[in-house]
């Protein structure tokens, strides 16, 4: 059995969030103007149009208009602007 999937069903039966326990990204849309994302490894791009961000299964590739990152930390990051799609890819994965 896979490690990720035993971290899973050890989630479930503990009842713990899977971000805690797998290091899941946390992706929130609030509405078409901000993003805040949880649990992401780097940002590998960033224009006002593109911004991608790794995280520990691929990468987030966000694309819209006036894109800004308003605040990162080590754990989190908002992007504010227009954004106009999400799209999730294998991208490099570094254990």
């Amino acid at each position: 059995m896979e490690r990720d999937q035993i971290r899973e069903r050890f989630a479930s039966a503990a009842s713990m969030p899977k971000d805690v326990v797998l290091g899941a990204s946390v992706i929130t849309l609030l509405g078409r103007n901000e993003v805040c994302i949880e649990n992401y490894r780097g940002i590998i791009e960033y224009t006002d149009t593109l911004i991608r961000v790794q995280t520990k299964h691929g990468q987030v590739r966000l694309c819209g208009k006036r894109l800004q990152i308003e605040y990162y930390t080590n754990d989190e990051m908002k992007i504010t602007g227009r954004v106009v799609s999400v799209e999730f890819g294998e991208g490099r994965e570094s254990s």
